[in-house]
């Protein structure tokens, strides 16, 4: 797989619904470990809390995935909250909904609902992004060069790190590792072959829109 959908950024709202306020925590995590330490300190952040219900989902390919009621009704908490997780297909990532009781009870349904709608506006301002399989590619180009190669950068899937000055012109670019070949080819092509590239060895998964 050289593609998944995750959290841009941690995040929490709030929504009150019959005077209960149900705080969503979101964030993006590489391990339940990380989800449980997130968890821990929601929990010591709200001590007074009436539940703290949550999930988590770790690996690309959704190879573990934990979800609690913290107390409320069975299935009307953890379940949903994963539900929506899972219905924006979003993984490595950790969501805590933190309930203050506000002494109107909401039934099962209301449950459900609350929890649900507070998981998607957590997701939502925490901004579910695509992360691509990638790799950094260094060129050198001469300066004569340049400006067409300037040119192709604008309609090319590229990302610009850094740019020096020195001898030659020195860009560092992140390159989607399924657009790679493509983009250096065309890079070839518009300088007549007289482009040098060089590949960082590392690959690694970096967000590249939703």
């Amino acid at each position: 797989m050289n593609e998944y959908k995750t959290l841009l950024k941690n995040a929490q709202t709030e929504y009150v619904i019959q005077k209960s306020r149900f705080i969503g925590h979101a964030v993006p995590v590489a391990t339940a470990d990380e989800a449980l330490a997130f968890l821990d300190g929601i929990k010591k952040e709200h001590r007074s809390a009436s539940h703290n219900c949550f999930a988590y989902i770790i690996g690309q390919n959704k190879g573990v995935i934990r979800y609690s009621d913290d107390g409320e009704p069975s299935g009307t908490a953890g379940k949903p909250i994963v539900e929506v997780m899972m219905a924006k297909e979003v993984v490595n990532c950790a969501v805590v909904i933190t309930r203050y009781f506000g002494g109107i009870l909401l039934g099962a349904g209301g449950l459900v609902r609350a929890y649900a709608h507070s998981t998607s506006l957590a997701l939502e301002a925490a901004q579910v992004c695509t992360m691509h399989e990638t790799g950094r590619w260094c060129l050198n180009i001469a300066y004569p060069l340049w400006d067409k190669v300037q040119h192709a950068f604008q309609s090319l899937p590229v990302m610009i790190e850094s740019i020096a000055y020195t001898e030659n012109v020195q860009a560092s670019l992140l390159l989607r590792e399924s657009d790679a070949d493509s983009v250096i080819e065309a890079l070839h092509q518009v300088t007549d072959g007289k482009l040098e590239t060089d590949k960082d060895r590392e690959l690694f998964f970096y967000p590249w829109g939703g």
